[in-house]
């Protein structure tokens, strides 16, 4: 069983979504988020839905709707991410745009329409049952698919358990997985779908696939 909604707000609590939205507006996206949001922009975008699952403060939401994204659905376990996903779009004028869906994207899958862009940015690596994540979301992705999951590095292991040993010491059931890229890769073209980009930072792998 996957870790229940509980433990995601436990994890992802408001001190840790004010933090985040603080750095965001300070420095704009992470550099693995920046790294997916250029490989996705360089298919063209122009009047494409967006489909964002764990989307955290909202950050490739925000930006893609400004690169011609007509609307997004912005899926999260966190009630504190989804409350400063909806305050930053707000302020940014595109509520409109943006229908927010607070839960376990994989029990609210059968309720949530398909989208020309799917994505997913560090969030295959929180969840245990990985084959029915990338199962359930990248059957959701009319065209592009964009992932960015964890490298199988014995450095990227031994970072993670250190996650886990924290969130143990917390009394909390979050944890961290460093799934095989090949059997993400495989689990995703099981859905029909075809890498086409695939660039590698320290830590994170950036994919793009494409329908």
């Amino acid at each position: 069983m996957n870790c229940c909604t509980h433990c995601y707000d436990q994890q992802f609590d408001d001190v840790q979504a004010r933090r985040d939205l603080k750095r965001f507006r300070k420095r704009g996206p992470a550099a693995a988020t920046r790294t997916l949001l250029d490989a996705l922009r360089s298919f063209g975008l122009a009047d494409a839905t967006l489909l964002d699952i764990g989307g955290g403060i909202g950050a490739i939401h925000h930006e893609l709707l400004a690169a011609g994204v007509h609307s997004a659905v912005h899926a999260d376990a966190s009630a504190a991410y989804i409350a400063a996903a909806k305050e930053e779009s707000t302020r940014r004028g595109h509520t409109n745009r943006v229908t927010f869906v607070h839960g376990d994207f994989v029990a609210l899958a059968p309720t949530i329409p398909p989208a020309t862009v799917v994505t997913l940015d560090r969030v295959i690596c929180c969840y245990a049952d990985m084959e029915a994540m990338v199962a359930a979301s990248a059957s959701h992705a009319q065209r592009l698919y964009g992932a960015v999951y964890p490298r199988e590095r014995w450095y990227v292991r031994l970072a993670l358990r250190g996650v886990n040993a924290f969130s143990r010491l917390r009394r909390s059931a979050f944890r961290v997985y460093l799934h095989p890229p090949a059997a993400i890769d495989a689990a995703i073209a099981r859905q029909g779908l075809t890498r086409r980009v695939c660039l590698d930072t320290f830590i994170w792998r950036v994919a793009v696939y494409e329908r």
